[in-house]
């Protein structure tokens, strides 16, 4: 695991150019991101080769957790799992629960520290002790520095680090082009921003990979391969610039139950493809592409037919605001939507995050009315009106009841992200919906 003091100390990089290094000399390298982050992952799968999967204690229950780590990892010759925010911080200040040093504890992984050591060299080895020595069951197993003026730089803090007893497992050098860009809260998608692959390979040149392999080694995990079913529904997902925020597990998860993927662009295609029993759309970035999807009226209209059919449609932020009447963006202009959901969103300034549990108030295609379901909020809309039929009730941290989304017939459409891989039988109502 790949932890460090705080956000913004380059987790995402290094992990990436780790996974990088390691894929150029010839392993198979399996990456991971705790937390519920859809944008993080992009920059591991591209340097990957491979998906990168979700780890998310909170979504997922510990079992699940250590399933499908199992399951992923026991693929790979290497795994590489990047942590969250500070290696102790978690849903609250007075416990690390759900922390990247409660999933360390939980899948016994070693913690290499990603020390942002730019404007130091001593104080490395004090803030690398105090991560180490501050909680109970941890294994640092070293020290990758990042963002140091160069080797001699990185000299000079791992002599301090070794009188504290952490070894040095590399550096990486400040360098302008390695920084990846963000938006919001997070990083953009690697497919919108990614590096130039030689400038980034010449800039792992500074890593120990053989002392980290060594250090790091533990007994590969074995889980259950997956073996995919035949068939019984098919099942459309939008993909593309647009929406593009699914989790791997959640979707091999319905492949498992039955489903036939088909993906399709709200973008760029004049319809939705034949056949399909119902449709997803996921989150992503429906406002930076207002009004590409606003142009494309025959998707638009054979959206909005669909959903008038009574087939299952579900979707998530990004694209309850595609399902709306409108949109509203920040500079005050107004863009047609489906109108398959009677929503009209506003972008706005201020964001709204966090894990949620929730009520589900009605029947849907994914839960019936009166379940218990996990799920997280990141979104800068808003709806303009209260919804006439919302899907789920949840309380938040001061109190305040909040009541979201549409539920209707077999039209679902809320900001609430959920995880398909964390339950079964989520992904097992919808695809029977769709059959």
């Amino acid at each position: 695991m790949l932890a460090a003091a705080s956000s913004d100390s380059g987790k995402t990089t290094v992990a990436a150019l780790l996974c990088l290094a390691l894929r150029a000399r010839g392993l198979s390298v399996q990456p991971f991101k705790l937390g519920p982050d859809y944008l993080d992952p992009t920059h591991l799968s591209r340097a990957a080769g491979r998906p990168a999967r979700n780890l998310d204690s909170f979504l997922l229950s510990r079992e699940r957790t250590v399933e499908l780590f199992a399951r992923a990892a026991g693929s790979a010759q290497v795994s590489v799992v990047e942590g969250v925010m500070g290696l102790y911080d978690g849903r609250d200040p007075t416990s690390d629960e759900h922390s990247s040093a409660d999933l360390a504890r939980l899948l016994g992984l070693p913690v290499v520290l990603v020390l942002d050591a730019g404007g130091m060299a001593r104080t490395a080895a004090a803030v690398a002790a105090g991560l180490r020595d501050f909680g109970a069951g941890i294994n640092v197993a070293g020290v990758i520095l990042n963002r140091v003026g160069g080797a001699g730089h990185a000299a000079l803090c791992a002599q301090a680090l070794a009188e504290v007893g952490l070894p040095t497992l590399g550096f990486v050098a400040r360098q302008e082009s390695l920084t990846l860009p963000g938006r919001h809260l997070g990083l953009i998608a690697a497919e919108q921003a990614g590096w130039d692959e030689a400038a980034a390979l010449q800039a792992t040149q500074g890593l120990d990979l053989d002392a980290l392999l060594a250090c790091t080694a533990m007994a590969a995990p074995s889980g259950e391969s997956l073996h995919f079913p035949t068939p019984v529904a098919r099942i459309g997902y939008a993909l593309d610039e647009a929406f593009s925020f699914y989790y791997p597990d959640a979707l091999d998860e319905l492949r498992l139950q039955g489903a036939e993927l088909i993906p399709f662009s709200p973008l760029r295609d004049a319809g939705l493809p034949d056949g399909l029993g119902g449709v997803i759309f996921g989150g992503g970035y429906p406002e930076a592409h207002a009004a590409q999807l606003a142009a494309n009226a025959s998707m638009r209209s054979a959206v909005r037919d669909f959903a008038a059919s009574g087939r299952p449609v579900v979707a998530e932020c990004g694209g309850l605001m595609y399902l709306g009447r409108s949109l509203l963006d920040l500079a005050g202009e107004r863009h047609e939507m489906c109108g398959a959901v009677p929503v009209d969103t506003q972008m706005q300034p201020r964001l709204s995050l966090g894990y949620r549990e929730a009520e589900a108030l009605t029947d849907s295609p994914l839960v019936p009315a009166g379940t218990q379901v996990r799920g997280h909020e990141f979104h800068y809309s808003q709806p303009l009106t209260p919804s006439p039929c919302p899907a789920y009730r949840w309380t938040l941290p001061g109190g305040t009841e909040v009541t979201e989304g549409y539920a209707s017939g077999q039209v679902l459409a809320s900001y609430l992200h959920l995880h398909y891989g964390a339950a079964p039988e989520v992904a097992r109502r919808l695809v029977q919906a769709c059959r």
